[in-house]
């Protein structure tokens, strides 16, 4: 797995680096060699323009000008001042080693100088701004940026494309477009979430010291990114020698005459996904209408209410249900009600693997009158819970409905709430966005991000149900349930590009990512595979 820091606890990675004998001196000098070295992996290039601002991640450039200049290319450094007006000592003296071995450079140029030096360059070294900024540029850093953009050339940036928060992933105003971006010593977590996934490009991490990886994990990462090989820690091996119960059963509880569809997906979900038998209990208003679009699962109706949701009546029916079942997933399609509440109440106060989803959350928003982590004895339980929020969903958890999380970091602020204050390895929140998070008490777990294509309706659902069977076919311990939902996550991302090849990156809707969960399944597992084996 690889650590990612708040840009904060890189501040404290590099005192930490110093500490063992690699000077920032030394650390600016092999990021310039890092930039130039994958300048260089770009292809073939003779002109690189290098954008440098006032800081030391302008230094960086300077020493990656330096760099290609000594490697027979022509290095062209554009400065919004003076090296010699440069305040950080240390960029200005590697800017001053630069101009004397011959790198060019160009000082506050208009626009139409940055066009025609533009016009001549083969790639392009972003280092304007660090992982420090901010806010939004400013002028001539705005100018440069649209410039760049506009150009239509290769673009490398350092650390971070200038104009993105490396912590949040927002651009409040211009923002570098990179074709590659190398950052330094570790990821952070702005690069893989929000806007920095359109921006950033492929990512490169450049850790420049030995000691880096260790260094960085005493630190103690925010979260970790999964690599295909770590997988293997929570899959079973394969085997011949099944039936349709070994595989695992999956009971999923939800629907209302509102919500027909939501159920039924999550379902056919768990079904595609390997569950080997899979029963659906619904409000038995609609039960005809279910069993129309479900040949093989099984349909249970529950006591319902005459608006077609749950009755309170129904809730020791579903904990006779899951008791029998491998995993339960509860909540699509249920709405929120008195009974619906009663429903996940009891479910809650069972010791069967429960996966939470959808209308179900809301009800325990409502038991906890949107304070969950302040009732912790609500979650505490001895067998695996998943909770598998969306940011509004995760808001309204804990008291922040009208002010939801906004990035990365504070979906995993806001998932910390409540997983710590239950305190047991019992618990992970699953938190999904453009970049999922699977929390745990110990550790959070970005897997790889899913395409666009997964933000259509029912596509929750569709990852619940994924869940769901993850939990009950590989029956994992609970420490490793992050890792098992990490894994979920990446299936229902590969199901949705296999989606998009055949209805393409608009035209995905949730029965689409349904139909290839099965090939999903099998790829991300061979590949997985593959990687393990590359690992030994």
């Amino acid at each position: 797995m690889q650590p990612i820091l708040n840009v904060e606890d890189v501040r404290t990675l590099e005192v930490k680096l110093t500490r063992v004998g690699i000077s920032i001196s030394e650390l600016m000098h092999r990021a310039g060699s890092a930039a130039a070295n994958e300048a260089l992996n770009m292809g073939e290039i003779e002109y690189v323009t290098v954008f440098t601002g006032f800081g030391n991640n302008g230094g960086d450039g300077w020493v990656a000008a330096e760099e290609l200049l000594r490697k027979g290319i022509h290095a062209t450094v554009v400065t919004p001042i003076e090296a010699g007006e440069i305040k950080s000592d240390l960029a200005r003296v590697v800017a001053q080693s630069a101009l004397a071995v011959g790198v060019e450079a160009v000082v506050a140029p208009p626009r139409e100088t940055v066009e025609s030096l533009l016009e001549q360059a083969d790639v392009v070294i972003d280092c304007m701004f660090g992982t420090g900024f901010h806010g939004a540029p400013k002028a001539p850093f705005d100018i440069w940026i649209d410039c760049i953009n506009s150009s239509g050339v290769r673009v490398l940036s350092v650390d971070v494309p200038s104009g993105l928060s490396a912590q949040t992933g927002h651009a409040e105003g211009p923002c570098i477009i990179a074709d590659e971006t190398v950052t330094m010593l570790t990821l952070k977590p702005g690069l893989l979430s929000d806007e920095g996934r359109d921006v950033c490009g492929a990512i490169v991490v450049a850790p420049l010291a030995e000691q880096t990886e260790q260094l960085a994990i005493d630190v103690d990462p925010v979260a970790w990114r999964a690599d295909l090989a770590d997988y293997q820690a929570v899959l079973q091996p394969p085997t011949t020698t099944v039936n349709k119960f070994t595989r695992g059963s999956v009971l999923v509880v939800g629907g209302s005459a509102r919500f027909v569809g939501a159920p039924i997906m999550a379902a056919l979900a768990a079904a595609r996904a390997g569950a080997g038998y899979v029963t659906l209990a619904v409000p038995e208003s609609i039960v005809p209408m279910v069993q129309a679009h479900v040949m093989e699962i099984p349909v249970v109706g529950l006591p319902a209410e005459s608006d077609g949701t749950f009755s309170t009546r129904a809730a020791d029916l579903v904990v006779r249900l899951a008791e029998g079942r491998s995993a339960t997933l509860v909540g699509p399609g249920m709405r929120v009600t008195s009974g619906t509440t009663a429903v996940v109440s009891a479910l809650l106060n069972t010791d069967c693997n429960l996966v939470v989803d959808a209308d179900a959350l809301n009800c325990i928003a409502r038991l906890t009158s949107n304070q969950v982590d302040e009732f912790p004895e609500l979650l505490r339980r001895g067998a695996p819970l998943v909770l598998t929020p969306h940011r509004a969903e995760l808001g309204r958890l804990v008291g922040l409905a009208d002010t939801p999380p906004d990035s990365l970091t504070a979906m995993l602020d806001a998932a910390r709430r409540i997983v710590w204050a239950d305190g047991g390895s019992e618990l992970t929140i699953l938190a999904k966005s453009n970049a999922s998070a699977c929390v745990g008490v110990e550790a959070a777990i970005l897997p790889k991000p899913g395409p666009a294509s997964l933000a259509t309706a029912g596509s929750g659902d569709v990852l619940g149900g994924i869940v769901a069977t993850m939990l009950a076919r590989e029956q994992v311990d609970p420490a490793g349930v992050p890792l098992l939902a990490a894994l979920a996550s990446e299936i229902h991302g590969h199901a949705a590009l296999l989606a998009a090849e055949r209805y393409g990156s608009r035209g995905v809707m949730a029965g689409d990512l349904i139909d290839c969960i099965g090939l999903a399944v099998d790829a991300v597992e061979e590949r997985i595979m593959m990687a393990g084996m590359e690992y030994e």
